[in-house]
């Protein structure tokens, strides 16, 4: 069967999901892509370039699957003489409807940051299926919905909503975890804490900061890994962090080499998240993966991937249980390595579930 993946931002988790599954499915895949940066410009006119270049395709196609940056209404409404009998399938990495918008975004303060939520739930309407990274978040996107659709004069259309339910469905992420195996865990006297976050608003870098600055004053030792990519506004409190813990870093900033990425993960001992939303936390299964002890929020998606009997010691409630759990993996980041949780990880390799998506686009392609 030959499959068509159109993004729009080709960075990132959107540019890892499809290498992986294009690297793992026995279907043909094509990719038609831009390059991931202007986001916002992407939403609005990336449709447009993806169109003109589809139409100069030369492809059998069974069926296209787009991700959430495509304006799909705008793409096939301009490809409508090739697509008009071609099933069309949305996945949602995330969305800008449930996504925390930073105050400080120019949109915001101008009222234009809706218009992003509506090309997304207009680009599930114009799909014929719509696939969520996690039940949380398809759940979330749906309790968001409706408050959000009501924001608009008339005509809400919120009875749409149990249209779009009912061609939904949850296809968690793939992970190309193999790519990590480079070493063995270090043995570390003093833990090693780790963010591997994208640096922005919603990864809640403010709380991770303080946290650890509470553990410094009270006369706690660690050593600090901070990767992820930055972008071109990242928030203030890296510059002031970058001060606070000069002492305690043992790596600041992006890296490009995955082997670099992989050697500094299999360094750290804990990593503590505070993320405002996360439709599935790749980089947090990556972190686990290479037997780093997770402390996670207990909401988001986490109680959905971590098994239910590791939430007592693996999920906070608060600021103060968070604290607790972190002074606690300090003290016993030994034992814990050892007790690694990497099999959770596990079952989200390519390997492993490739056959369901391959499978679930089949039995699309032939209705």
């Amino acid at each position: 069967m030959n499959i068509l993946i159109i993004e729009p931002y080709y960075t990132g988790s959107h540019k890892q999901w499809i290498n992986g599954y294009k690297k793992y499915s026995n279907h043909k895949i094509k990719i038609l892509s831009l390059k991931g940066q202007f986001w916002k410009w992407r939403m609005h006119g990336g449709a447009i370039t993806l169109a003109r270049r589809f139409n100069n395709l030369n492809w059998s196609i069974d069926i296209i699957i787009v991700s959430d940056m495509l304006d799909l209404t705008t793409f096939l409404a301009l490809t409508r003489k090739k697509t008009s009998h071609t099933p069309t399938s949305i996945y949602f990495h995330e969305n800008q409807i449930s996504y925390p918008w930073s105050p400080n975004d120019r949109d915001v303060k101008k009222n234009r940051d809706s218009h992003y939520g509506f090309i997304n739930f207009s680009s599930a309407m114009a799909a014929d299926n719509i696939f969520f990274n996690s039940k949380f978040h398809m759940e979330s996107f749906y309790k968001d919905l409706k408050p959000f659709l009501k924001n608009f004069p008339d005509h809400n259309e919120t009875n749409s909503i149990q249209i779009l339910r009912k061609k939904s469905r949850v296809l968690h992420i793939g992970l190309d975890l193999e790519i990590l195996d480079i070493q063995k865990k270090s043995s570390n006297q003093i833990p090693t804490i780790l963010w591997n976050h994208r640096w922005e608003y919603d990864k809640n870098p403010e709380r991770f900061f303080k946290i650890l600055k509470k553990v410094k004053q009270d006369g706690f030792k660690f050593n600090l890994i901070v990767l992820g990519k930055k972008f071109s506004i990242e928030p203030e409190i890296f510059k002031k962090a970058k001060i606070i813990f000069k002492n305690e870093i043992i790596h600041w900033g992006y890296l490009e080499s995955l082997d670099q990425y992989a050697k500094h993960l299999w360094k750290a001992d804990i990593i503590p998240v505070t993320s405002k939303q996360e439709f599935f936390g790749i980089s947090v299964m990556e972190a686990i993966y290479c037997k780093t002890w997770p402390i996670l929020p207990k909401n988001l998606t986490y109680p959905e991937l971590i098994p239910k009997k590791f939430h007592k010691n693996n999920l906070y409630e608060n600021e103060d249980d968070l604290y607790n759990k972190i002074i606690f993996a300090m003290k016993n980041h030994k034992m814990l390595v050892k007790m690694n949780l990497r099999h959770i990880a596990k079952e989200f390799k390519w390997p492993k579930i490739v056959s369901a998506y391959d499978k679930v686009f089949r039995n699309i392609s032939i209705k």
